[in-house]
């Protein structure tokens, strides 16, 4: 039994960004509109706080968020709670302004889980808007979102390094003897 030549061993194949979407975010192309994206993201956390000094650590963690899932364009379902989640977070605050908090209420008494099932739930809390995900769907999407994560520390190592080469050099400590 001879091959077609169309058909490839699995060893043969290349990464196409189409086929594993934690490939996509490998390539230079996706890096270089998500470091846009972000120094836009950026500039914008720096012009709205209107002060010199740099923004909080949560506007500019939110602001990387938000590129990200830009940069993924809501393909994928964490993209597209994060995306979501400021227009539920404003319409919350805006609730929570004129309602008194709700009292505690008693929880019941948890259920054992097997222990895989208890993974796949703070699996599911980690990856945003797959809290309700089946099993494998909740897998391929937290792959994606390690792989675009990866892919985000890439790209702000690089910015780092590049903000560090351009700052000027700190004075020197004067020694008093």
């Amino acid at each position: 039994m001879a091959s077609s030549p169309t058909s490839t061993a699995p060893h043969d194949r290349k990464l196409d960004p189409a086929a594993s979407p934690a490939a996509r975010w490998r390539t230079r192309r996706e890096q270089e509109s998500y470091s846009s994206k972000l120094l836009d993201a950026l500039r914008l956390v720096r012009a709205a706080s209107g002060r010199p000094s740099p923004a909080s650590s949560r506007e500019v963690r939110h602001a990387a968020d938000r590129a990200l899932a830009v940069a993924a364009r809501g393909r994928s379902r964490w993209s597209r709670a994060i995306l979501a989640s400021r227009a539920r977070a404003c319409a919350l605050r805006r609730v929570r302004l004129g309602a008194p908090p709700p009292p505690p209420a008693a929880r019941p008494a948890p259920r054992s889980r097997p222990p895989l099932a208890s993974k796949a739930k703070v699996l599911g809390r980690l990856v945003p808007g797959c809290r309700k995900l089946a099993f494998p769907a909740l897998l391929a999407e937290a792959s994606d979102y390690i792989a675009a994560l990866e892919m985000q520390v890439r790209a702000m190592a690089a910015l780092a390094q590049a903000l560090q080469s351009v700052a000027p050099a700190p004075p020197p400590p004067s020694s008093s003897s």
